[in-house]
């Protein structure tokens, strides 16, 4: 191997080589961003509210679904932007133009808030023709 050098071959090209360190780099970035997006995947869309605790429920899919909030205090939220009662029955009007009668309520509600309001939210989805409405709770822990 006289007059060869580390990365040349005998008759004076270069090798080619290949670099596993930045794909190393690469897979992680990709991993890294994959679990990121999955984690965001189930995060709430509505206000921060304390759920309500029932004994059995189910994971929600928000997918096609507007989450409509209850607070304490007895305002509405769309999703996470606070709104006035003429402005949530505009918004339903619109969000059932777009999804039809098959979109989804999420009614999102603090457990503190007064009932009168969540039954309203209710009872105006149902009077605009929305045949799927839920109402979120979070599941109690068992007992030890």
């Amino acid at each position: 191997m006289a007059g060869s050098s580390g990365g040349t071959s005998s008759d004076g090209r270069k090798k080619a080589r290949i670099e596993i360190i930045p794909l190393i780099d690469v897979i992680f970035f990709l991993l890294a961003t994959f679990i990121l997006f999955t984690l965001s995947l189930n995060t709430p869309q509505g206000v921060p509210v304390v759920l309500p605790q029932t004994d059995s429920g189910e994971p929600r899919d928000t997918g096609g679904t507007a989450t409509v909030s209850v607070t304490e205090a007895g305002g509405l939220a769309w999703d996470k932007e606070f709104i006035s009662l003429d402005e949530f029955l505009n918004r339903l009007k619109a969000f059932y133009v777009a999804k039809g009668p098959e979109g989804r309520i999420l009614i999102n509600g603090d457990e503190n808030a007064p009932f009168s309001q969540a039954v309203y939210v209710f009872d105006q989805a149902r009077i605009q023709g929305f045949k799927k409405i839920f109402i979120e709770t979070q599941v109690r822990p068992p007992s030890r």
